[in-house]
């Protein structure tokens, strides 16, 4: 008696149950990877079909990212195995870097995919409650036309599976497109800019090496500036780079999106301010002084201004402060690349000169 062949349909379904939870399950099996014996499948960006690769590439990053935080917290140190046989190790003890108290904008409960949910009067995105099947992203619930934008998200949760990213994006940008689809969703189109916490800059579906890895409690800072029209992405409270220009007389939403299950970013962060003279003043006055940690504390200033300056334009004069803290940064360079100029000494990309920052720009600009 032959035996019957088993359709393409049921193959489908077995193999979708195998890897639907692969993200939740990674962190307890990632020393069991090797003896797993299954197949990494590949899903189609029809986010309908999937595509049987017979070379198939394994598990991206099963492991959290360590080493990166912005602080030295117990809470931040790398979980033990027993740790993460219990569950994930969040950071909800540490508060290192949260001092802002007034938030220009939050998480948008009403622009968010359905794998999502919020907390901390909507500072705070998990993903992935239980399990992972696909990406899940969120945006904040301002739009960021003219002025200055800047802010800072934290990664509350360990960093780890196909990608976790921060970025903008237009209103354009379908947040549930890809939800049982694994893939880095902010700048894979032209509407979008997406930092993955592997170092890659996304845009238009390509990607370049942009800087080192960032981990859980690592502070990405995201500055907009609508006037000159660039993006520029800090790390830990110092530059990283500007990863676009031109951006002038557009509309984006801060956006982030994970495809880790259990995993959470947090708003500690989000001013805006006009571009008048004051702000072109205090910025230029930061360039001046890069290496002070808070340029108001060496300025000979009457009291009531340096209180105005402070709670309008203190995020400006304090950008690159990183030091003043105590908090312990990665002394790792981001990996060069060829797509990226540079005029003058580029070798460390955490450079706290906002010029040398500035240098720094991508091919996308």
């Amino acid at each position: 008696m032959s035996r019957r062949n088993r359709s393409g349909r049921a193959w489908r379904y077995v193999w979708s149950g195998i890897w639907r939870d692969v993200d939740a399950r990674a962190m307890v099996l990632a020393s069991e990877s090797e003896d797993w014996g299954y197949e990494r499948l590949q899903y189609s960006d029809s986010d309908s079909e999937l595509e049987f690769s017979g070379a198939a590439p394994a598990v991206p990053s099963a492991v959290p990212v360590t080493g990166e935080s912005y602080c030295s917290c117990e809470s931040q140190a790398e979980p033990s195995c027993a740790s993460r046989l219990r569950g994930f190790h969040h950071t909800d003890d540490c508060h290192c870097g949260e001092d802002d108290q007034h938030f220009d904008w939050v998480w948008d409960d009403s622009s968010k995919s359905t794998a999502t949910l919020l907390s901390c009067e909507n500072r705070v995105v998990n993903f992935h409650m239980e399990y992972s099947c696909g990406t899940a992203a969120i945006r904040g619930t301002k739009e960021l036309a003219d002025g200055q934008h800047f802010w800072e998200i934290k990664m509350t949760s360990p960093v780890y599976g196909t990608d976790m990213m921060v970025g903008i994006g237009t209103s354009d940008v379908n947040l549930d497109k890809y939800r049982h689809t694994f893939c880095s969703l902010l700048g894979k189109d032209e509407d979008s800019w997406g930092l993955s916490y592997t170092g890659l800059l996304h845009h238009k579906g390509d990607k370049i090496n942009f800087s080192s890895r960032f981990g859980q409690g690592s502070i990405i800072g995201v500055h907009l500036d609508t006037w000159h029209g660039t993006l520029t992405f800090f790390k830990n409270r110092k530059c990283i780079g500007v990863a676009a220009t031109r951006l002038q007389n557009k509309k984006f939403y801060p956006m982030v999106c994970s495809t880790a299950a259990k995993s959470s970013m947090k708003v500690i962060r989000s001013c805006f301010a006009p571009t008048s003279l004051q702000y072109l003043c205090c910025a230029r006055l930061r360039q001046l002084l890069p290496d002070c940690a808070d340029t108001l504390s060496v300025l000979p200033l009457p009291p009531g201004l340096r209180q105005l300056l402070h709670n309008k334009l203190g995020w400006v004069l304090r950008l690159n402060d990183g030091a003043a803290d105590g908090p312990e940064h990665s002394a790792d360079s981001p990996t060069p690349s060829a797509s990226c100029a540079s005029s003058g000494s580029d070798s460390d990309g955490f450079s706290s000169d906002p010029e040398a920052c500035q240098r720094k720009r991508c091919r996308w600009t």
